[in-house]
């Protein structure tokens, strides 16, 4: 496949979960089912400071996912049927000792792998040791201007000459080794950094990355971030503008679904969480980052540091809460945060359910990171 027909085929603003219907169909008969996609840090630790990042909201009690840990975690999810992993949740997972270990083994075991990442430690020969066994590379940058990167990222400005040279080597390597790992870059937008998004979008169009994605800023139900989802709208222009840099070869994309929808869900329960969770840096286990926080405890299902994980997905207290997430009892529109990690799964499934829209399997069409759902 060309990095042409990887940039006009790239879901960025969706869910692929209609290529997954057999586990649909797993779930409507009421099966136990495996997560397609687990999203995990490997640390809570993080060596930035940015003022958009969730993760303050997510504080739980620590442990030390060390290499015993994640090997355990990667075998007994490939035993399982979990078909792609991607490091990227309430820490920086590339700071951690584990972290290209975990890349290889889940890679050898034949799980889709993945990372997001400030790409701040990830130099030229860790590139070159790590990207052969990714399906993609997501680097977050939420500006274009050095000033400005270390104002909104909460870094030095030196910073951000490293985390540039970081690219242009990524892109390098995956020219030169002809590699199929997919790099991106992500910025978190709030309105405030509107004057970033046409700055970063030149700035992807000189790296040619494969893609620069710009999405809307998540917050919790009680708006402790401060997002004004209302103010999105001002700058519409901006991000339209954005999208006309993009190339052959480079695509800018807006993640126009969740920007314009904002705090508003068309749904009240969570049928998601079953086939896309969410695993802090601490080993806690848990439906998704929102319900990491010591206050959602009613929501925590067990630690892979203390058990083995095909142990907790299997045990009462996993599909109990899974049961109580898809059930009456619990109201997605006022019991969650904003535009959550199984937004678009959970629209997708509960129009399903509703008849509104029924999902097909899709079969005569393959498109990149399929697994990720």
């Amino acid at each position: 496949m060309t990095k042409k027909n990887i940039n006009e085929e790239l879901i960025l603003d969706g869910t692929k979960i209609q290529w997954h219907m057999d586990r649909v169909a797993q779930w409507e008969r009421g099966e136990r089912i495996a997560p397609v996609t687990i999203d995990m840090a490997l640390t809570r630790a993080c060596n930035y400071g940015c003022h958009f990042c969730y993760a303050m909201l997510q504080e739980n009690d620590r442990s030390v996912i060390n290499k015993e840990v994640i090997t355990n975690f990667l075998e007994d999810s490939a035993e399982i049927g979990v078909k792609a992993i991607s490091f990227v949740s309430d820490g920086e997972s590339t700071i951690s000792p584990a972290f290209i270990d975990g890349v290889k083994i889940g890679n050898s075991l034949g799980i889709s792998m993945a990372v997001g990442t400030n790409g701040f430690v990830l130099t030229k020969s860790k590139l070159e040791e790590v990207m052969p066994h990714l399906t993609y590379i997501r680097i977050n940058i939420s500006a274009g201007e050095k000033k400005r990167y270390s104002e909104i990222m909460g870094v030095k400005e030196s910073y951000f000459d490293r985390v540039i040279q970081n690219i242009k080597d990524m892109v390098e390597i995956k020219k030169r080794n002809n590699l199929s790992v997919t790099i991106g870059l992500q910025m978190v937008l709030m309105p405030e950094y509107a004057d970033q998004v046409i700055p970063l979008a030149k700035l992807g169009k000189d790296l040619q990355p494969d893609y620069l994605i710009i999405k809307h800023c998540s917050d919790n139900e009680d708006g402790d971030l401060g997002v004004n989802y209302s103010a999105y709208e001002k700058i519409y222009g901006l991000l339209e503008q954005a999208e006309s840099f993009s190339d052959e070869n480079y695509k800018v994309k807006i993640k126009w679904s969740k920007i314009k929808s904002g705090e508003n869900r068309s749904y009240s329960r969570c049928y998601g969480a079953p086939f896309m969770i969410q695993i802090s840096g601490s080993g806690l286990v848990a439906p998704c980052g929102m319900l990491f926080n010591e206050k959602y405890k009613r929501y925590h299902i067990g630690n892979i540091c203390e058990k083995r994980f095909k142990d907790i997905w299997k045990s009462e207290e996993y599909w109990e809460v899974m049961n109580h997430l898809a059930s009456g009892q619990f109201d997605a529109k006022t019991m969650c945060g904003t535009l959550c990690l199984q937004h678009k799964v959970n629209e997708a499934l509960d129009n399903h359910v509703k008849g509104v829209k029924r999902l097909e399997q899709i079969t005569n069409k393959k498109i990149p990171h399929l697994n990720f759902i």
